[in-house]
């Protein structure tokens, strides 16, 4: 009913880290120490990527070195010790936390 403002045209749209960090069915964003990650389950790894993997009980970011993980405390994962990882996903985004949850104004 009625005629359609031609300013909607010109609106911009809400910003969500959603939009911004291209979420879309193949991601999964998970709550880490330091804010949030976005993990995208349909891309393969490539050398040098940051990949979240499973490994000895424990989910962790390792990079992706086509024989081998690298974790973050420098251990190489590599060889038969390879067929016990299992890689959910790339990691494409990170969001850090800039404010403490405990911080009172």
């Amino acid at each position: 009913m009625g005629f359609p403002s031609p300013a909607a045209d010109y609106a911009d749209r809400t910003i969500t880290p959603e939009i911004l960090c291209r979420v879309n069915a193949n991601c999964q964003v998970i709550e880490t120490s330091t804010g949030y990650a976005v993990i995208d389950r349909s891309l393969q790894p490539g050398d040098g990527d940051m990949v979240l993997a499973l490994y000895d009980g424990r989910s962790q970011f390792a990079k992706w070195m086509s024989a081998a993980l690298i974790t973050d405390d420098g251990e190489a994962i590599e060889g038969d010790e390879l067929d016990e990882v299992t890689v959910f996903g790339v990691l494409t985004y990170t969001i850090n936390r800039v404010k403490d949850d405990d911080w009172v104004v």
